[in-house]
């Protein structure tokens, strides 16, 4: 009698659930019968305190001196017990039919741990800068007592056996409707986190969203998301387009919080074109830097700058394409002579590439070689972009919304974009992009199947540097001036983590990583001095836990994942058997 697939998924993540509870299965009351309404008190204390005072003075986190009116750091912890609340009418209650698909004792305990390490920052933050403990008002102890009392709870908690989500049947429309909700979160989510001002907050704000996210990802939520995700892919890529789309509309003409977009988005475009190289391909460029810095030379010197060097003044249209050849023409005469080497080799000769790439544009200053870049001093003045009678220095209102200059181009490389997401989905799911992998695996092994592999690595050099080559037109006049120092190795570097950290080979890990790397260090200004530590820290901590990235794709998955790597093996053995049974 053979097994069944979904029962062989199930007894193997409980297997490892079992691994992981097993120190938590000798507490004192662990499994007692008073942890789920000791769960249900957590959640009224951690709500009820969010609607009294937690602060005596009203300058610090917003101001939190009101009572019956949070303030968003307190509205923050309200979502999070509502979040709480559900797993544990999930885990013994009117909602115990979805408990049987979900880790309930897990998603409280990721909750209620979350709330705690949330509540004592918030403590330790009045305190600091209010002169002392004495100005915590009670609502803020009586959250902190909530989260206290939650977080036992998580802990008494047993996980019981669940069904795998990933064999849970649902509805069409219940699954469009799941995506619709989260896209409307991302949107709003993004909205406010780029309308907090104060540093402190927007760290609070991070957390929280960390912390629901770990608990839907224990409860299993998001295996059953990135299964409906793959199954109603159209309408996932209509809804996240739709809403990068009206992001603009939900800033209020601010020309801060659209700057800060329009980098993610240049950040975004250069990192998807790195992604073919080192993701797919699995070449490791520390000059790719230069490619973008090529395009944007290629598009202030083709400006009407009174600076640029060059008399030829094509269509912007033209700039571009003329940016991006350039861009990977320098990438066919790195890549010839250098990828019949591979590794540390290859890593040191793009990082020497991206080093004379900036050395080169200083010095063609008209004294040290031919004047086209003004040397050091670089391109300035370059004017706003000009399509037709559209003018993206000019704003302009739509549907009694004012769009300023940044929005323009946020719009602008919103279609770049979407251009360079089309380029590489269409790469990675054809012929080419099986080879990339197959080098990326093992370079002999694909040699020895017959695959090309100079050509093709030679083919990522220099479409991955023709992607780059486009952003940086833009960029050029989005910057309003184009320097040697802009294209620094620590540039370089930012962008393969940005790879790393979001998921290698992904198109939606590379988006996520880009805004955190682009993202943050805007918002955390007030640690300026500790910023690049922490990126450190987090990137240990990632390698550790999720080498993948955030957002990984199955194959990376399996790579390092030695566990699922033998499911899948036992998974195509049930296949198999239950394909020969039926013959």
């Amino acid at each position: 009698m053979s097994t069944s697939t979904a029962d062989l998924a199930h007894d193997h993540s409980h297997d490892d659930e079992l691994v992981k509870v097993s120190l938590l299965d000798r507490m004192p009351g662990r499994g007692s019968s008073a942890a789920w309404p000791l769960g249900l008190a957590g959640v009224a204390l951690l709500v009820a305190g969010t609607f009294l005072s937690w602060s005596y003075t009203g300058d610090v986190l917003g101001d939190l001196s009101i009572n019956f009116y949070p303030g968003g750091v307190q509205i923050c912890m309200i979502a999070l017990g509502l979040v709480a609340l559900l797993f544990l009418l999930a885990h013994r209650g009117p909602l115990h039919r979805l408990g049987e698909w979900l880790d309930t004792a897990g998603a409280v305990r990721a909750l209620g741990l979350g709330a705690v390490i949330y509540m004592v920052i918030v403590v330790a933050v009045i305190s600091v800068q209010s002169g002392g403990l004495i100005n915590v008002n009670p609502g803020g102890w009586i959250s902190l007592l909530g989260a206290l009392v939650l977080a036992a709870s998580g802990l008494m908690l047993v996980s019981r056996q669940h069904r795998d989500p990933l064999f849970a049947k649902t509805s069409s429309w219940l699954e469009i409707l799941t995506i619709i909700v989260l896209m409307a979160l991302l949107l709003f989510g993004a909205a406010y986190a780029l309308g907090i001002g104060d540093g402190p907050s927007f760290s609070l704000f991070l957390i929280f969203v960390a912390t629901v996210a770990l608990g839907l990802t224990r409860a299993g939520v998001f295996t059953w998301v990135g299964l409906i995700a793959q199954k109603n892919r159209p309408v996932l890529m209509l809804g996240a387009f739709t809403v990068a789309f009206l992001f603009p509309f939900t800033q209020g003409g601010s020309d801060e919080n659209m700057s800060i977009a329009t980098q993610v988005l240049i950040f975004a475009a250069t990192a998807l074109g790195l992604n073919i190289v080192v993701g797919l391909a699995g070449l490791l460029d520390l000059g790719y830097i230069a490619f973008l810095g090529a395009g944007a030379y290629v598009g202030a010197t083709l400006s009407t700058s009174a600076f640029a060097t060059i008399g030829w003044k094509p269509p912007f249209i033209i700039v571009v394409v003329v940016g991006a050849l350039f861009s990977a023409c320098l990438g066919l005469i790195i890549g010839s002579p250098t990828l019949r080497v591979s590794g540390d080799y290859l890593a040191i000769v793009t990082l020497a590439f991206g080093e004379i790439f900036r050395f080169t544009m200083g010095n063609l200053d008209g004294n040290n070689g031919p004047d086209l870049t003004n040397g050091p001093n670089g391109i300035p003045a370059i004017p706003d972009l000009a399509i037709g009678s559209f003018d993206f220095g000019q704003p302009h209102t739509i549907l009694g919304i004012t769009l300023g200059r940044f929005a323009n181009y946020y719009f602008l490389l919103l279609v770049l974009a979407a251009f360079i997401i089309l380029v590489f989905s269409r790469l990675n799911d054809s012929r080419i992009g099986r080879g990339w992998v197959a080098i990326r695996e093992d370079e002999k092994a694909a040699e020895a199947m017959g695959v090309n592999v100079f050509g093709l690595k030679l083919f990522a050099f220099a479409g991955g540097a023709f992607l780059a080559g486009m952003a940086g037109t833009v960029k050029a006049h989005h910057d309003v001036s184009v320097t040697p120092d802009q294209y620094i190795f620590l540039e370089s570097a930012f962008l393969l983590a940005a790879i790393v950290l979001g998921g290698m080979g992904t198109v939606a890990g590379v988006l996520v990583g880009a805004t955190i790397l682009k993202l943050l260090p805007e918002k955390l200004r007030f640690i300026a001095d500790y910023r690049l530590m922490i990126f450190g820290l987090v990137l240990v901590l990632m390698m550790r836990y999720r080498p993948e990235g955030i957002i990984a794709s199955q194959r990376r998955k399996l790579e390092f994942h030695e566990e699922d790597e033998g499911l899948a093996e036992r998974l195509e053995e049930v296949h198999l058997e239950e394909a020969e049974a039926k013959a």
